[in-house]
């Protein structure tokens, strides 16, 4: 796999799978903007720089706001003139005991980030796609909303649900300008995406207790790690799948197979 010189544009990548796919889309050879709140993606960038010898560019910042969306528009049409792959990353969890309790800030803040923001992002992006007769959008979505449901996560799956009937509609809409659109769906994935979150109301024992359970019930018997999902976000990036849009590829363990 080989994306040698492509300028590949990844949000949510200071942290997770969209920091190891970062690490890895650069070591195949793309120059790469990174966008992220976390003030961590300016080292990260500057790391990718000096191990990969890489151009990197990063905007720190909301990717549901205006200053960043118009930054990075510029970003991409003033220092590269062109944008190959989109990877539509960024995503926030929330827990609630069940839909009746869960705070309509925190749904709000679940469709915004995990559902508006690719749709905001996609109006910045397609136009410039479009001129250039190509292009490969990667989002991330999630086994939970996309094939199953899960307790407590009540916004999460609906946001994430929402992301795999965007992607296969943006697939037809611009597959003719030759630009294709996938998803990839983590399962139970060893970051720290859930784990702080459940930890805001909950101990210690109470996650490690649950973490082997759901170990228990995936056929492969482990949790996924940020690596599982990155080689096929690299798979999906290249052009070794070139034939494929509007599909999603669920990197679960198994567990949904079930």
């Amino acid at each position: 796999m080989n994306l040698k010189d492509k300028i590949c544009l990844i949000t949510g990548s200071a942290n997770g799978i969209g920091e190891k796919c970062a690490f890895k889309f650069a070591e195949y050879g793309a120059r790469l903007i990174l966008i992220d709140q976390d003030e961590k993606i300016t080292s990260i960038s500057k790391l990718l720089e000096k191990k990969y010898n890489r151009e990197v560019k990063f905007i720190v910042g909301d990717i549901t706001s205006k200053k960043v969306l118009n930054l990075m528009e510029t970003t991409i049409i003033n220092d590269f003139k062109r944008i190959d792959i989109l990877f539509n990353n960024a995503g926030v969890i929330r827990l609630s005991d069940d839909i009746s309790k869960l705070e309509e800030k925190d749904w709000d803040l679940q469709v915004n980030v995990n559902l508006k923001s690719i749709y905001l992002v996609l109006q910045k992006i397609i136009p410039i796609m479009k001129n250039q007769n190509f292009g490969n959008i990667l989002n991330t979505a999630s086994m939970t909303g996309s094939v199953v449901g899960m307790s407590g996560l009540a916004g999460y799956c609906a946001s994430k649900g929402g992301v795999i009937g965007l992607t296969k509609c943006v697939a037809l809409e611009l597959a003719k300008y030759n630009i294709r659109c996938n998803a990839v769906s983590p399962g139970a994935i060893d970051t720290d995406f859930y784990n702080k979150e459940f930890l805001k109301n909950n101990p210690n024992n109470e996650l490690e207790s649950g973490k082997k359970y759901m170990e228990s019930v995936i056929p492969f018997g482990r949790y996924g790690n940020a690596d599982d999902i990155a080689n096929v976000a690299l798979f999906l990036a290249s052009e070794l799948s070139g034939y494929m849009t509007g599909q999603n590829i669920i990197v679960d363990g198994g567990y949904s197979t079930q």
